[in-house]
Order: structure tokens, then sequence, then C-alpha cells
């Protein structure tokens, strides 16, 4: 089982640099950041996590930013996104961030997204709630064609361009994995088995029950349930948690970490050390 850490890297935590070199150092296998553009002050949305909500969601550094930081500071572990909030982002640009972050630190990169929980924060962005999920569809077809044609358009409800170059290409090809956060449910496993390499369950609680869904999915789109990709994502860690995990056939666990400054992040870095070891090797 491999194991990676996310946090929510902000202004007043340890720098995104330093967090993925003491991860690096420790052997942990990836590290993912989030992403929140801004957060608007009416708070209409209650979070699905519930109130009040962390002041490090509305403190959040850009995870491309961050993640670049990390990748010069870093020489193997892997750098995702978890998640990049599409709807939200220019296609054209993010494509091109994620070629020039992949390119950059040598094929690292997983591109992990998701539709977005924050209305307020959505519609700041000029985009209908109730169709983000379609917007992130369109935009994420957009990109796979600039990541991999040399020559790429697209025309659709909510994207449009016409034929254009756009390097770097990625060194991952045709595209980085992409990975698909959300409650499961057959839109969700619709999307991940159309244009995506697996599943972000945030935690990890209902998956057993959820995997004979996804797998079929992929296989009504002709493609090897074999190879879906199911990471549980902000999991702490414990025995128990980790034995279920592996009874189902899960082999990477990202595990959360509280936003805070050296002192508070690297004993838990090495506490979690502790629990994960016995399963590196199942």
């Amino acid at each position: 089982m491999r194991f990676g850490l996310t946090i929510f890297p902000n202004d007043r935590t340890m720098g995104p640099d330093a967090f993925a070199r003491e991860a690096e150092a420790r052997g942990y296998d990836s590290i993912f950041f989030p992403e929140h553009t801004h957060i608007p002050v009416s708070r209409r949305t209650t979070p699905p996590m519930g109130d009040p909500l962390p002041d490090y969601y509305s403190r959040t550094l850009d995870p491309f930013v961050a993640l670049t930081f990390a990748a010069a500071a870093t020489k193997t572990i892997k750098l995702a996104t978890g998640i990049c909030l599409v709807a939200q982002r220019d296609p054209i640009i993010t494509a091109k961030e994620v070629a020039t972050l992949d390119l950059l630190s040598g094929g690292r990169f997983i591109f992990g997204i998701g539709y977005g929980w924050n209305v307020e924060e959505i519609e700041g962005h000029g985009v209908t709630f109730a169709r983000r999920r379609d917007v992130v569809r369109e935009k994420m077809l957009a990109m796979e064609a600039l990541w991999a044609e040399d020559v790429a358009g697209y025309e659709g409800e909510f994207v449009s361009f016409e034929p254009a170059w756009a390097w770097p290409k990625p060194i991952q090809r045709p595209r980085p994995p992409v990975l698909i956060g959300g409650g499961a449910g057959p839109k969700l496993f619709s999307h991940i088995a159309e244009y995506a390499d697996g599943w972000i369950p945030i935690g990890g609680r209902g998956v057993k029950e959820s995997l004979p869904e996804l797998r079929k999915a992929y296989e009504d789109r002709g493609r090897d349930p074999s190879t879906i990709r199911v990471v549980p994502c902000g999991t702490i860690p414990s025995e128990k948690k980790l034995e279920y995990f592996a009874s189902v056939g899960i082999t990477e666990v990202v595990l959360g970490v509280e936003a805070g400054d050296v002192d508070i992040v690297l004993p838990i870095l090495d506490d979690y050390l502790k629990i994960v070891e016995p399963f590196r090797s199942v």
C-alpha cells in the first residue's frame, strides 16, 4: 500500500516546499494540495463537513504555485491537486499549468479534480451550480485534447475555441493521471469512466458498497475495471481502517494532516509512520 499526505497549505502553515521535503524524507509517496479561490462572506452554503468552516479555507494557497515550490524542493514524491476546482477555471490556462508542472517535475503530477460544494464560490466564477458537473466534463475533454494533440480545438456548450497550438505537452502521455473526487453515484462514476482514471472518496466511508457500481461503469465504457484507482483522501489512519482498505483492494491512501506550522505538522507525519509502516508491503 502507498501512502500520501494532504494538507491545506496557507499563509500561516509551514511552506509547501518544506512540507514536501519532509514528506519525501519520510518515504511518503505523494502530497495533495486542495483549492479554494475565495470564500464569499455571505456563507450561504453549509459545508459538507459542517460548520464552522475552518479559517484555512479562505487562506488556501494556489495549488499550482504551491506544487511548483514542492516540485523544486523534491525529486521523487508525486505532486497532486486534491482537488482542483475545474469548473471555476479557464481550461486553456489550466491545461498549460498542468502540462508545465508535469514537465518541470519530471512527470510527477497527478490531476485530482472535483466539482465543488460552495454555491456562492462557484457562482462568483459565472458558473451555475446545478450545471457544474457538465461544465467540468467539457473543460476536461477540452484540456485532454490540448494535451494529446498537436493541433486541438473544442466546440461545446460551455467551452469553445478554434484549433490551436498549445505547448508544452505533459511528459505523461497522453496526459497525467486524472482522479475525480466526490460522493458515490451514477453521474460521478460515469464521468470517471469517460475521462478519468480513478476516484477520490473523501475519508473512504462506504467505498466497499460503491465499488461494484464503479466497476460496472468502467465495463459499460469498454474499460478494464482492474485499472481503476480508488484513493481515499483525508483519512486519519488507524490499524482497523487500513485493514479495511486493504481487504477491499485499495492500494493508495492519502492521509489528512492538520494545517499548521512545523511544530504541529512534523509530529503528525512521524506518528502516522508508526501506523502505516506495517501496511507498506501489504
